[in-house]
């Protein structure tokens, strides 16, 4: 039995950045002996288990065969008879297809260190394009070394457009596709993932709402907006808000259905899902808050739950920042959103409990007591006439 350290650890220790994890393949074994060693099995019909002491993963050395549509549609054979270099070819990129041995020796059989130092993106063989998933891993691979000068190589390119055509995408799990798309969000160039998808098809496939978006200059704007995001390492729910927000431009209501839509059919979890359509529905009101009458901005700061999740209004606020452009005095409104929002919490009930109020009376009674808050905060807000 031989054990070898593959995929991310190799390829980030020669890139001099660091490894937060470590996969290994095991050659020359089978299932039982893994188990009475005591490695523990990650499920019952993938030839991977944890390490019994470190909980690091080590897979079987395997080969696989397409079996049907989408990521799960392979079948596996690990046996002790696969070689490394069986095992490597199954990989996706020559740069994740490099393994290193327990002396330090590096076997590449694809070519992975050249890649590497040319900053070169590339399938390791044709077998690339029967896993729809790798559209999008790719995608985010060049998101996330994009500072570093990597590009996705042409036959690479040519590969994944095929996939998008094929209509494969479509087999893919929301979940498995959330995943990859979650994380790609979060990688130091957003932007990238979006255009990669786009220049291949995929995003017109996963996305077509946003993709639509490429036909005026807004796909432009989106796309900067996204490399500000990950400037101010924003939150993942403030960036999926601000992927969404231009489809509620021109239209609000058509734009609401239209990210509702998008949420529902992908899965989206909870907290991205509703800031995105409030920041869909309140954006445009967000950019003229002075404007606003105490009654709208108190139903703006009520929508937002503002005393039992100030974070979510935070977050509305650094997403409007954010696609501001360069026309709008949004600082100002922000400033002004986040001063009427402190006036609103300073309203408490107690005082009101104090004096009687219950019930419903003691919720109308608070209402009037915020909205004389925002109106005085209005009115101190005012510019005041020279003298």
């Amino acid at each position: 039995m031989n054990v070898y350290k593959v995929g991310g650890a190799v390829r980030d220790r020669l890139l001099g950045r660091p490894v937060t994890e470590v996969d290994w393949v095991v050659v020359g074994s089978t299932a039982e002996q893994m188990l009475a060693l005591g490695f523990r099995p990650v499920g019952a019909d993938f030839p991977v288990f944890l390490h019994p002491r470190t909980g690091e993963e080590y897979a079987l050395a395997r080969t696989e065969r397409k079996s049907g549509r989408g990521y799960g549609g392979f079948v596996f054979h690990a046996s002790p008879d696969v070689t490394l270099e069986e095992d490597l070819t199954r990989r996706d990129l020559t740069i994740n297809a490099i393994a290193e041995d327990a002396e330090g020796r590096l076997i590449d059989p694809h070519g992975g260190q050249d890649d590497l130092r040319g900053r070169w993106l590339r399938h390791v063989s044709p077998a690339f394009a029967e896993d729809p998933l790798r559209v999008l891993r790719v995608a985010r691979f060049a998101a996330r070394y994009a500072p570093l000068g990597f590009r996705i190589a042409d036959e690479t390119l040519a590969l994944m457009r095929r996939i998008a055509d094929s209509g494969e995408l479509e087999a893919l799990t929301p979940e498995r596709t959330w995943k990859e798309v979650s994380r790609a969000l979060l990688e130091p160039r957003p932007d990238v993932f979006i255009e990669t998808l786009r220049r291949c098809g995929a995003l017109a496939a996963w996305l077509p709402e946003v993709d639509t978006l490429f036909d005026t200059a807004r796909g432009e704007r989106l796309l900067a907006v996204l490399r500000r995001c990950a400037e101010g390492e924003q939150p993942l729910t403030v960036r999926w808000a601000c992927l969404l927000q231009a489809l509620g431009e021109d239209d609000p209501v058509e734009g609401l259905r239209q990210v509702q839509a998008i949420n529902l059919r992908g899965k989206v979890p909870r907290d991205c899902q509703e800031l995105a359509l409030l920041t869909v529905e309140f954006h445009s009101a967000g950019r003229r808050a002075q404007a606003l009458e105490p009654t709208a901005l108190l139903d703006l700061l009520q929508r937002f739950d503002i005393y039992r999740r100030p974070q979510r209004f935070a977050e509305f606020l650094a997403a409007c920042a954010l696609i501001a452009d360069e026309t709008q005095d949004v600082p100002a409104a922000i400033a002004y959103l986040r001063s009427a929002a402190d006036a609103a919490r300073a309203v408490q009930a107690q005082p009101l409990v104090a004096r009687g109020f219950t019930g419903a009376a003691l919720g109308e009674a608070l209402r009037e007591a915020r909205l004389a808050a925002l109106t005085r905060h209005r009115d101190e807000a005012a510019p005041r006439p020279s003298a």
